[in-house]
């Protein structure tokens, strides 16, 4: 039985599926083109490049589009230029905010050819936009490269496929509403024929999984309200900025942009503030609520609002990922099963020694979660600006990840002990 009805117009063909995948992520990736190229065009037209050839333009548009897709570029210096006596450099800092663009459009788009397909012939669908994109982004690669940036031919076809790719699945099973609609598999029907045994063993780790993802949610929103706090508090430094670049209403509408995007980027580095492993601005730098030792800054508005050393408000900071830990244990107290508990509890007839026992390896589990995921969120935030000392910016992916492990894990065991008495007080 077909569970997808392809629309169909009288007297046309309908679109073999592999084309439709062609032509859906064909238009995702001239739409997200666009909307690079558009700002540099309006810098150009203000006079903003000291080459004015096209060619020249259209090679910094294909650079601008795989950078947001996280492809790096390596930079070429004259010899002399820069202090450390290096001619080249790696740009693998790439705006995050920027990237979410081919990831929606990509969502778009996979949610179209869902709707276009069959159960069993989506893949064909998937197989012709993914290719596609490939072949864009390799070409993207040659074209765009010259004596001052080469890339990666091959790193300019896989890895723009990561987000476009997740957007193309995540859209598409959104709109087919279940795996079996998505793939021709019903998972359900197959956890159902396993045993008991393992049925409760998968429930407990999906439970320990979905915890840990809303201990990393919890931590990095409590990560972007301190961004947005000490962006609004140095608001004046930041406008004072602005005032001493003058760089005209292009300019500043361009700046403006590039920081936008990169404010997923500032979320991961607040992460690693408020873990305690702090984050780097430069080789030899550390921001954290226990030290603050920074060099000379480039003149970016958004710099201002770094967190100055020497606050005695700081080291509260470290209480955020614990208080993300103590809503994931709450959360698995409301929502999970401790079979793990009841397996201990047949095992040991010893009521207090199970009960702390496995509360415990609960919170262990949860924050080995949330710090892989950390560790994850900080890595795609943080690279190389290519330039002098800044080749190390963001936070350090193994010391975040080991810190926001550690603190959630302790707000989690709080969690699940103390919730009970949360969830009688609302019941009351």
């Amino acid at each position: 039985m077909k569970l997808f009805t392809r629309p169909k117009t009288p007297g046309v063909l309908p679109m073999p599926l592999w084309l439709q995948g062609v032509v859906e992520f064909g238009q995702a990736a001239v739409l997200s083109a666009l909307l690079v190229f558009l700002p540099l065009i309006g810098v150009w037209f203000a006079d903003g490049f000291t080459d004015r050839n096209f060619a020249s333009l259209a090679r910094l548009g294909g650079q601008g589009w795989l950078l947001i897709h996280g492809v790096p570029l390596t930079l070429t210096f004259p010899a002399g230029t820069l202090a450390s006596g290096a001619t080249s450099g790696l740009l693998s800092l790439f705006p995050l905010g920027l990237t979410l663009i081919p990831f929606f459009l990509s969502w778009r788009a996979g949610r179209r050819l869902a709707k276009a397909s069959y159960t069993d012939q989506l893949w064909q669908a998937l197989l012709g936009a993914l290719g596609t994109y490939a072949l864009l982004g390799a070409a993207a690669a040659h074209f765009s490269g010259n004596e001052d940036v080469s890339i990666s031919v091959t790193a300019g076809a896989l890895i723009p496929l990561i987000s476009a790719g997740l957007g193309l699945f995540i859209g598409a099973r959104r709109e087919a509403g279940s795996w079996v609609r998505l793939i021709g598999v019903d998972l359900t029907d197959w956890i159902s024929r396993t045993s008991q045994h393992s049925r409760w063993a998968g429930s407990y780790v999906w439970a320990v999984i979905r915890a840990g993802v809303v201990g990393i949610t919890a931590a990095l929103g409590f990560s972007a309200l301190l961004v947005t706090a000490a962006l609004a508090m140095s608001w004046a430094e930041i406008v004072a900025v602005y005032q001493h670049l003058d760089a005209g209403i292009i300019g500043g509408v361009v700046l403006t942009v590039v920081e936008l995007g990169m404010m997923p980027n500032f979320m991961g580095w607040a992460l690693g503030w408020t873990s305690g492993a702090g984050f780097s601005l430069g080789t030899g730098s550390l921001i954290s609520p226990l030290e603050t030792t920074v060099g000379p800054l480039p003149a970016v508005p958004v710099f201002a609002a770094l967190p100055a050393g020497g606050s005695e408000y700081a080291v509260a900071a470290l209480a955020l990922p614990v208080a993300a830990g103590f809503l994931a244990g709450w959360w698995f107290l409301r929502e999970g099963e401790n079979h793990f508990d009841e397996w201990l509890s047949l095992k040991v007839r010893a009521r207090w020694f199970t009960a702390p026992v496995s509360t415990v390896l609960l919170g262990v589990f949860v924050g080995l979660v949330s710090g892989i995921l950390a560790a994850a969120a900080v890595l795609i935030s943080s690279g190389s600006a290519g330039i002098g000392r800044f080749v190390e910016v963001g936070a350090d992916p193994l010391w975040t990840g080991l810190w926001i492990a550690a603190e959630v894990a302790v707000g989690v065991v709080v969690g699940y002990a103390v919730g009970p008495w949360l969830e009688r007080e609302e019941r009351a």
